[in-house]
């Protein structure tokens, strides 16, 4: 029995999620199951999407997701077509007392106007280290494949990338579904599962980079170049105004908000139970209104993080990139959003 073993039916387009329509009878059966299991109930469903209306855009994104649900009944998300918009990143920050970081780079950007608000050394390639998983599952969602569908994770998977290991949890042999995997990539970070996700892409593992690099260039990413869907390969390298782009166009599909910001799960594998936190220590804690994140370390990058938050009715991104500790990424990011949080109020 698996933890997402929700049949995911995804139907993509390039157009938006707009209207929510769920089996209400669904609700009370899923009530009472286990937290080892996803049981989305009608309420839970409902808060797949955020209220915000700057996220409700879906560019070749999940249009159509029906969930069956562990209690019985299924969960249906539609939408209506709306167009994907370019972002127009513009460099006018000029807001004074603007906080000082100790990452090597950073940016802080209006997500719906491209006003950069806040920016250090921004246009730099640096390798980016885990933050690769976002295009991954941006690559992912836009390859419209069946997200319930099986996979076995084989010896392939953990052999790492760039001369490193790959460390995991997750062992040669286990068997999820797709959904399942995007979920470890995006919450916890597994390499293994972001590398299974390109092995398992159609034309395989290169198909997959190209599609990633291709991603990038219709983005308009012009410092970006991947090497493999992990990020240990330090020749995965971006620029805080790359991701920018990538963050505020990947916070348009549902699924991957949705999992990149799960605090904890406990993945039941049937035959043993992996309990697992988000690698962001601001998404498992809460108290900051945050629609996308990721985290990423090797040696090269240093650790970075890339998030999507709403502050004061302002969509907004951040990324740090060359943090030289955890805690050190961690009280960059906080500074950022308190200072974000003193600027005058979105209307």
């Amino acid at each position: 029995m698996h933890v997402l073993s929700m049949s995911i039916l995804l139907a993509w387009s390039s157009t938006s999620f707009a209207e929510l329509v769920v089996n209400n009878n669904s609700a009370t059966s899923s009530a009472n199951e286990s937290s080892a299991s996803l049981n989305w109930s009608a309420n839970d469903v409902s808060q797949f999407m955020e209220d915000d209306d700057s996220l409700e855009v879906s560019p070749q994104g999940s249009t159509s997701v029906t969930t069956t649900l562990r209690g019985g009944g299924t969960a249906t998300i539609t939408s209506s077509a709306t167009p994907q918009k370019s972002l127009q990143i513009r460099d006018t920050s000029g807001y004074s007392s603007q906080p000082s970081v100790n990452a090597r780079a950073a940016l802080v950007m209006d997500a719906q106007t491209g006003e950069v608000l806040y920016s250090k050394n921004s246009n730099m390639s640096v390798p980016i280290a885990s933050i690769t998983k976002v295009m991954t599952a941006v690559v992912t969602a836009d390859a419209r494949l069946n997200m319930s569908e099986e996979v076995t994770l084989q010896m392939i998977d953990f052999a790492g990338a760039g001369g490193k290991n790959s460390s995991s949890t997750l062992r040669a042999g286990d068997t999820m579904n797709r959904a399942e995997l995007l979920l470890f990539a995006l919450m916890k970070s597994e390499n293994p599962a972001a590398a299974a996700l390109a092995r398992t892409y159609p034309g395989g593992r290169s198909a997959f980079i190209a599609a990633m690099n291709a991603k990038a260039k219709q983005l308009g990413m012009t410092s970006t170049h991947y090497a493999e869907s992990t990020g240990l390969d330090p020749h995965n390298v971006s620029s805080a105004r790359d991701l920018g782009i990538l963050v505020s166009a990947a916070s348009q599909y549902g699924l991957i908000r949705q999992f990149s910001t799960t605090p904890t799960y406990d993945f039941n594998l049937g035959y043993r139970v992996l309990k697992s936190n988000n690698t962001n220590a601001l998404v498992r804690n809460g108290g900051w209104n945050i629609n996308l994140s990721k985290t990423g370390y090797i040696n090269e990058a240093g650790r970075c993080v890339v998030m999507h938050t709403t502050v004061n009715s302002r969509p907004a991104v951040v990324v740090l990139l060359g943090a030289p500790s955890s805690q050190s990424r961690t009280n960059d990011a906080t500074n950022l959003l308190n200072w974000l949080s003193s600027l005058p109020k979105r209307v």
